[in-house]
């Protein structure tokens, strides 16, 4: 009964193709615009937390001032020592690597080329905990650091600036007031909430701190990148690092923190909810188009019952059941939205992966939302088609069979 239900149901519907495709636009814009957000929302979700972990693994950064805001928020505020740095590593058993860094914006000349670039002296342990890779010869190492050698690391940005398509392995770029040799070339990291990775020169501590821009006293590191064991509870480590320097920092406990932890984990967290949170809501929005939708097949449905009330009489008195005439109705009308389903879902498919790549994200193709988008379609068709279908099934044969 079902199947002869869907038959005469796809008859109907190909009697009247363009009435069909007006009753069901709405659904399957509603569908389409519902796994669309739901699935841009979650590639850019990834997206956000993939940027947020390529800064490093499990980190902490420590900087000077009361948080991130203004520049007075550190103004008047010492830097840490290289003494904190140690103290840090040795006292806390949670921190796995710890490095102290100090940037510099210098000028960096190569034959005719010249740019300013951020230049960041540090420790050999900085590329681990920052998850830097090498993509061309090496990084420097504890050897480098003791001698104050100078030598450096460069970005990709600073490659292409510098060097063109050149090789810059080997070759010797002015920093500042010293000559630097290149000797590593890092794998391209790309952009970040904090600008482009890439336009970095990074060189040993000694070196920056000796030969160019010299040191002028031993609270000259401007930051602290700390790595955590996995595993452990940022908050609790946090808590820690923040009591040890209170005390390093000699401030009673009538004083505010004059410095600030950065944890790229709970960051990426953060902003992970905040994005899942707003594609909810987008997709709530892009599903008031189905009802929509389910008004157009009600519509329809009602103006189909009044169109064939007379071929409902001939059915009713050959002896159709009410029950009959209901489940084809309801059928016919599930099978509309069950079209502009199927059809919304096609659409996103291909409206997800040009946009993805449109705006750099990934494509996270999530059979789950189609399958729920689909089967709230068809729960669309059976809500609104149950009342026409219901009028239907309560028509007087009588009174169908003397309708003109």
């Amino acid at each position: 009964m079902i199947w002869n239900a869907f038959a005469i149901a796809v008859r109907e519907i190909g009697r009247n193709p363009t009435r069909a495709f007006l009753t069901v636009l709405g659904i399957f814009i509603g569908v389409a615009a519902i796994i669309t957000m739901v699935t841009l929302g979650q590639g850019a979700t990834i997206a956000v937390k993939a940027q947020i972990s390529s800064l490093g693994s499990n980190l902490l950064t420590l900087r000077p001032g009361a948080g991130f805001g203004s520049r007075s928020a550190s103004a008047g505020v010492p830097n840490f020592t290289e003494k904190d740095s140690d103290c840090l590593g040795e006292q806390i058993a949670s921190i796995a690597a710890i490095a102290p860094v100090r940037t510099a914006a210098l000028s960096t000349i190569y034959l005719h080329n010249a740019r300013s670039s951020t230049v960041t002296g540090t420790t050999p342990i900085y590329f681990q905990i920052s998850k830097w890779n090498l993509a061309d010869g090496r990084l420097f190492n504890e050897a480098d650091l003791r001698s104050g050698s100078a030598v450096c690391v460069i970005g990709n940005t600073v490659r292409k600036e510098l060097f063109d398509t050149g090789n810059p392995i080997g070759e010797k770029i002015r920093i500042g007031r010293a000559s630097c040799e290149v000797i590593g070339l890092l794998a391209t990291k790309g952009q970040a909430g904090m600008g482009d990775q890439d336009d970095t020169i990074i060189v040993p501590l000694s070196a920056l701190q000796r030969r160019m821009i010299g040191k002028t006293s031993s609270h000259d590191i401007s930051q602290i990148s700390i790595s955590a064991h996995d595993g452990t509870d940022s908050i609790a480590l946090i808590a820690e690092i923040t009591t040890l320097m209170r005390q390093r920092r000699n401030l009673q406990s009538n004083q505010d923190n004059n410095f600030n932890i950065f944890d790229t984990r709970q960051i990426a967290e953060t902003l992970g909810s905040t994005t899942q949170l707003m594609t909810m809501l987008l997709a709530a929005v892009a599903g008031v188009s189905l009802l929509v939708g389910g008004i157009g097949i009600m519509n329809i449905m009602l103006v189909s019952v009044t169109e064939r009330t007379r071929e409902i009489g001939i059915r009713l008195a050959i002896g159709a059941t009410a029950r009959e005439v209901l489940l084809q109705f309801l059928v016919e009308a599930v099978t509309l939205s069950c079209v502009g389903g199927l059809v919304g879902i096609l659409l996103a498919l291909a409206l997800c992966a040009g946009l993805a790549r449109i705006i750099s994200v990934p494509f996270n193709f999530n059979l789950q939302i189609n399958l729920i988008a689909f089967l709230f379609s068809a729960a669309v068709g059976v809500i609104f088609g149950y009342t026409p279908a219901r009028g239907a099934a309560r028509l007087n044969p009588i009174d169908a069979l003397r309708h003109e």
